[in-house]
């Protein structure tokens, strides 16, 4: 019975740690580790990474492998344990991620990161159309966000239902959901089991050109204005583990990126160099709306 409890308690922990090694193991393999916040369904993710995993291999000269996780704060937790030494991540995750690694800093981001935005959209039967100004009419409604830790899907949404309507999604819509990724949101909308969501613009737009998305039950009904968002993350003992000048290879190679098929996965036209105080603004945001103390 002891040896069976044994076994089953070893199997748990490795489900729990999603298959994601230690640093040790992955120094000693001479291999370098990331991941991504999981905004999108897995498979596209899978080969989306996979993609920049080989191109990453073959700048650094090292085995590099992406490990994908179920959640957001997976992603945190997989940084803060150093799982992975480099990730992926929305503003207000990064942000999360270098609070509590010291050192660790942001090294790039998209061309257009820097002013990033989130559409609110609405099922058809509504009657809600575009307008420029915050859409009120949204009150009352069924209302998805997306991740609970997703910058686009809930940080910036929130904020500004909060300016809008002076108090908390919860007093405002007649139902609030999460429906865990951008993809989901629009899914929920466009089917109707929520009257209004909250997504990233580049997966609805990126929806619309591959057909996925309806015009015709669901429609953008407000963008809101530009804020900073994605960047990629890398602890700050990376040099230490992996040899002096570590980080800046890895910018390098990041900020290099030229191959349009790789680009298009994200999709980016190009990476350019961050740093963390490019996203206080999230930082500030988060601290006022209480997701971070």
């Amino acid at each position: 019975m002891r040896l069976l409890s044994s076994f089953i308690a070893t199997v748990i922990a490795l489900s729990v740690a999603g298959g994601i090694g230690s640093a040790d193991q992955a120094r000693a393999a001479g291999k370098f580790v990331f991941t991504a916040i999981p905004d999108q369904d897995e498979s596209k993710l899978r080969k989306r990474f996979g993609k920049v995993a080989n191109y990453l291999s073959k700048e650094l000269g090292m085995k590099v492998e992406y490990v994908p996780v179920k959640s957001y704060a997976a992603a945190v937790t997989a940084f803060r344990n150093n799982q992975v030494q480099l990730a992926w991540f929305g503003g207000l995750s990064g942000v999360r991620a270098r609070l509590l690694v010291k050192g660790s800093t942001a090294i790039a981001q998209g061309k257009k990161d820097p002013f990033f935005e989130t559409y609110f959209i609405a099922h058809s039967s509504t009657g809600l159309s575009y307008s420029k100004n915050f859409p009120k009419g949204i009150a009352g409604k069924t209302f998805t966000f997306g991740s609970k830790g997703s910058t686009s899907g809930r940080l910036m949404p929130e904020y500004h239902i909060r300016q809008a309507f002076g108090k908390a999604p919860s007093q405002v819509f007649k139902r609030v959901g999460f429906s865990g990724n951008h993809s989901r949101t629009v899914s929920l909308v466009q089917s109707g089991a929520f009257q209004v969501g909250a997504t990233n613009f580049k997966v609805w737009k990126r929806g619309l050109k591959d057909g996925s998305i309806d015009p015709k039950k669901v429609k953008v009904i407000w963008k809101t204005p530009g804020y900073p968002d994605y960047n990629w993350t890398i602890r700050g003992d990376v040099d230490q583990s992996f040899g002096n000048g570590f980080s800046k290879k890895v910018q390098k190679a990041l900020l290099s990126m030229s191959d349009p098929d790789l680009l298009k996965s994200f999709p980016r036209e190009a990476f350019i160099s961050a740093k963390n105080d490019d996203y206080k603004p999230i930082l500030d945001t988060a601290k006022l709306l209480k997701l971070i103390d």
